[in-house]
């Protein structure tokens, strides 16, 4: 059976950077013996003699725990200028779709009745701003007095005026039709395309399409260009939920040509016992207060857990961010094509830990390298061997395919067939078909038919 010590340090190790940021601060909180060390503060004076033997021998112990801990530096100036920099550029609140278009209906020239009306429309809409259900059965569930299809039909016209020409379009190919006209690309190769060759046009079929409309394969490919201006999803620009900022746990650096791997220090500050604790110590024994004592050790106890959680947090994720890079120097040096296959029991037995504590160490982190932000699971994968006996792991394999891919002639498209043959000359590197179909879809690169340019 785990202790509860043990659970809260499995618990904070794997918490991110923000997640542990907001523990901390919870804590701070929670805990009145628990605070941020001021930088230069004095030693706490030592308790006065006249406290009885087992209060001195908990504050001896406590005492020894704050002169033994590791020291712990404080925050750069620079990490604090740099959160502020991104509390600063991040928006207060997220906006969900009915929010946003509730604005704009704020906005608008509605009366009353109208109003409701549209905000019934905007709730009805799904994430894309497509009305799933027909108009009839709108009119039914909406419970406003009157209503008709006709005094809906024109509410929706006039949310689309103030808001986006396809709000509340049934699917993909009347969301398209909608907005021809306000776009100024009503032509009638645009309609038959939407309306007879959406799926030709998706799966790349475009000889096909040019002898059914009778048009030329120019023709076709120039219409296709109008197409592409035209918004598949007229409820994205309104939801849109801007990308969350990563802060990275790990840095990478480069001194005098040998790589570093230390911790960020952003949101991790230094935490001390508070010296609060022995007036109450002191009281509570002039005056008997079992209670009080109880308490306070409670509290006591509970800071010195967490400052050595956190403490075991950052201790482990360096010892395994170290254990990473020094297997994956060829990555640092040259990028994900020099990344060998690394798995987690690898490093686990070089940290000296049990793969579950590497597991739970990497997740939700991310390293800052020479080559980018990234995932700390990212340097973890299996691989093959090539005909030389060097390893390459899945990440570089899919790499080398992404290059090919892009040197292609895009009128003759590399096949996966063609992929596997050209990674066997090239690189020496044995595999698959099916495993390369499948590292391809994971790149989200279409098939060989779909990437051909005519």
């Amino acid at each position: 059976m785990q202790s509860p010590q043990m659970i809260q340090a499995m618990q904070i190790l794997q918490l991110s950077s923000l997640e542990l940021e907001e523990r901390i601060e919870q804590e701070l909180t929670e805990n009145p013996f628990l605070e941020v060390k001021e930088e230069g503060a004095e030693e706490a004076e030592k308790p006065p003699g006249e406290e009885g033997p087992t209060i001195e021998s908990m504050l001896q112990e406590l005492e020894r725990y704050e002169r033994d801990a590791p020291p712990r530096t404080r925050a750069s100036a620079e990490d604090s200028d740099k959160k502020f920099e991104a509390m600063n550029n991040t928006p207060s609140h997220y906006h969900s779709l009915g929010d946003a278009l509730m604005s704009q209906i704020g906005l608008s020239d509605f009366d009353e009745r109208r109003r409701a009306i549209a905000e019934y429309l905007v709730y009805s809409l799904d994430a894309r701003g497509y009305l799933p259900d027909p108009l009839e059965k709108v009119v039914e569930t909406a419970e406003i007095d009157g209503l008709t299809v006709e005094e809906l039909a024109s509410v929706l016209e006039d949310l689309r005026t103030a808001t986006h020409p396809a709000l509340g379009a049934r699917d993909l190919k009347e969301c398209l039709l909608l907005q021809l006209e306000p776009m100024g690309l009503d032509a009638p190769l645009l309609r038959t395309l939407i309306n007879e060759h959406l799926e030709d046009i998706t799966t790349n079929r475009l000889p096909h399409v040019a002898r059914a409309t009778g048009h030329s394969l120019d023709d076709i490919k120039q219409a296709l260009e109008s197409l592409r201006a035209l918004d598949p999803s007229p409820g994205r620009d309104y939801g849109e939920s801007p990308a969350e900022t990563i802060h990275p746990d790990v840095v990478v650096d480069e001194l005098d040509g040998k790589f570093e791997v230390r911790l960020t220090r952003q949101g991790v500050p230094d935490l001390s016992v508070s010296p609060a604790y022995r007036e109450l110590m002191r009281r509570a024994s002039q005056s008997g207060g079992e209670a009080v004592r109880k308490w306070v050790k409670q509290r006591l106890e509970s800071a010195r857990w967490f400052i050595e959680a956190v403490h075991q947090r950052q201790n482990t994720l360096l010892r395994i961010a170290n254990a990473v890079f020094e297997r994956q120097q060829g990555f640092l040096d040259k990028g994900v094509k020099a990344m060998v296959p690394l798995r987690m029991l690898e490093v686990a037995d070089v940290v000296g830990v049990h793969i579950s504590t590497v597991s739970r160490a990497v997740a939700g982190k991310y390293a800052q390298t020479p080559h980018g932000i990234l995932p700390l699971r990212f340097f973890f994968s299996g691989g093959t061997t090539s005909s030389s006996g060097e390893q390459t792991s899945q990440a570089s394999i899919k790499q080398r395919i992404k290059e090919l891919v892009e040197k292609e002639d895009t009128k003759d498209p590399l096949s996966d067939d063609k992929l596997a043959d050209l990674l066997k000359e090239q690189h020496g590197i044995t595999i698959a078909r099916r495993t390369i179909t499948k590292y391809r879809k994971a790149l989200n690169i279409a098939s060989s038919n779909q990437r051909r340019v005519f």
